[in-house]
């Protein structure tokens, strides 16, 4: 192990930046802390995406306050995903607190109180701006990833799609899709046969039951109008400070398969809406999936390849996608590679298990010759943290024990009335919460179905010779079905595939 000296050094030069960044704190080397041996993260590297991670009670929630608010000091845009409910504190100042004066004479650095713009969302029927998106929208591939059909079932919604587009019918909401897939092998059977094939009625039975169960979770209300606009996650206010939007997710902890769709549905609108950003100073915008491991834990192996393939494209739009989860193995290999910053909080060792994650967990951290990382993991106190990221040329910076500072704003939650008068004055509310119920294929198809029913009624009350003919029906897979199964990637999440391999 070298000298203090050596380190300070070591630290000094290893998070030495031309342009602007963030200070997390101070390093620290035998359980003391190097005073103004300050770790700084770039901006220029935080589209590079991030992880924080440990166990339950050493301090994540908190260092994420402390990001979210040194991006919106920088003029950053946030976007919070909050399912234990711990952020809105973000828009008073904190009250300060002798530890906490104490904790940054350490560091070296001054402590500022200070309250910070934001906006509450919502998915669900709690208050706040609400999030929506139209099935349409959605499109075919991301709603049967979400769905996990079969080949056959995604080229029988790759149909239904394109019936509604040949049709000017328009696929707002779930109710939408249901009445043309009843549609599609009911009253308009022939129709569709003559026009797209055949379509199997098991295959659609099986599709209906998956997005019943998908609204039990409560889907029903992210799908409709009218459609939140991305633009509007990228907002800075009167004084230059990023907006911070928080998502309120305290009550769909236990629906991740919603969660899942609303994340993908909102990467994939960003990837699609934002442009080119090249080797810009700072990012446009970075979001923070709390509670990540809900994302992958019951996700398809197809809807893995999805979440992977957005997290590599999405840096280059300037959007940066930071991960905080309880353990690093919450996150699948592929998209662990891909996160430049990792601030790694304390893990405990109780059983065997634990010791081996924790030894997986040393080994995605750089080398160093001052640390036993798998020793520092299970010693390092509430509120300190491992962190390596990328410097501007995008190395691995030196892995630093560090002292993190203490956040600017409160460190709990608004109460009822705080939180009542953040919602009222916010500036997206009125745009968002008006209900949107207007005429879509749900209708249409009703309408449809009851001229048609009037039609035959009067026909069967004037009788008409009528000839009829036999039509031969085939067993082979409806061509139409086939082609659109392969089509599928002309919409949605995957084209931004197709835009990537240009």
């Amino acid at each position: 192990m070298g000298t203090k000296e050596e380190f300070f050094a070591h630290i000094e030069k290893g998070y030495t930046t031309k342009g602007d960044f963030i200070v997390m704190g101070a390093a620290m080397l035998e359980g003391e802390t190097v005073t103004n041996a300050l770790v700084k993260i770039p901006l220029k590297t935080l589209n590079r995406h991030g992880l924080i991670a440990g166990a339950t009670g050493t301090g994540k929630t908190k260092t994420l306050q402390v990001l979210a608010e040194n991006l919106s000091d920088k003029g950053i845009p946030v976007l919070l995903m909050d399912l234990k409910g711990d952020l809105s504190g973000l828009a008073q100042p904190s009250p300060g607190h002798p530890k906490i004066d104490e904790r940054h004479e350490k560091i070296g650095i001054p402590f500022t109180a200070k309250k910070f713009p934001i906006e509450i969302l919502s998915l669900s029927e709690q208050d706040g701006v609400k999030l929506r998106a139209t099935v349409s929208e959605f499109g075919p591939v991301l709603l049967s990833r979400i769905l996990d059909l079969s080949e056959t079932q995604e080229g029988i919604v790759a149909v239904v799609f394109k019936y509604c587009d040949d049709h000017k019918l328009p696929l707002l909401d779930l109710k939408d899709f249901k009445k043309v897939l009843q549609y599609a092998t009911g009253e308009g059977k022939k129709e569709f046969s003559e026009s797209y094939g055949r379509i199997s009625t098991s295959s659609t039975g099986t599709i209906l039951r998956k997005v019943i169960e998908l609204e039990q979770q409560g889907a029903d209300l992210f799908f409709g109008e009218k459609s939140f606009d991305v633009e509007d996650l990228t907002r800075i206010d009167e004084n230059g400070n990023g907006i911070i939007s928080i998502l309120r997710l305290t009550d769909i902890q236990d629906r991740p398969k919603l969660f899942s769709t609303f994340m993908l549905s909102l990467l994939a609108e960003v990837y699609a809406s934002f442009p080119e950003q090249g080797d810009s100073d700072k990012p446009e915008l970075v979001l923070f999936i709390d509670e990540a491991h809900l994302i992958f834990k019951e996700a398809s192996k197809a809807l893995l390849d999805q979440i992977e393939s957005i997290v590599k494209l999405i840096r280059s739009k300037g959007i940066g996608l930071y991960f905080v989860t309880q353990n690093p193995t919450d996150v699948p290999d592929a998209v662990l590679a891909q996160l430049g910053l990792k601030v790694q909080h304390a893990l405990r060792a109780f059983t065997a298990k634990d010791r081996k994650a924790i030894k997986l967990t040393a080994e995605n951290y750089p080398l160093s010759d001052f640390y036993d990382t798998k020793q520092v993991l299970t010693s390092l106190g509430i509120g300190e943290a491992l962190i390596t990221a990328l410097d501007e040329k995008g190395r691995p910076t030196p892995l630093a024990a560090t002292l993190l500072r203490a956040p600017m704003s409160r460190m709990d939650i608004l109460n009822a009335s705080e939180l009542k008068s953040v919602i009222s004055n916010s500036r997206l509310i009125h745009k968002y919460n008006d209900i949107v119920d207007r005429e879509s294929a749900y209708e249409i198809l009703n309408e449809k179905i009851t001229k048609a029913e009037d039609l035959a009624r009067k026909e069967k009350d004037v009788p008409a010779q009528r000839t009829t003919s036999r039509r031969r029906t085939s067993t082979r897979q409806n061509p139409i079905v086939k082609v659109l199964t392969s089509a599928t990637f002309i919409r949605g999440v995957l084209g931004v595939l197709k835009k990537a391999m240009r």
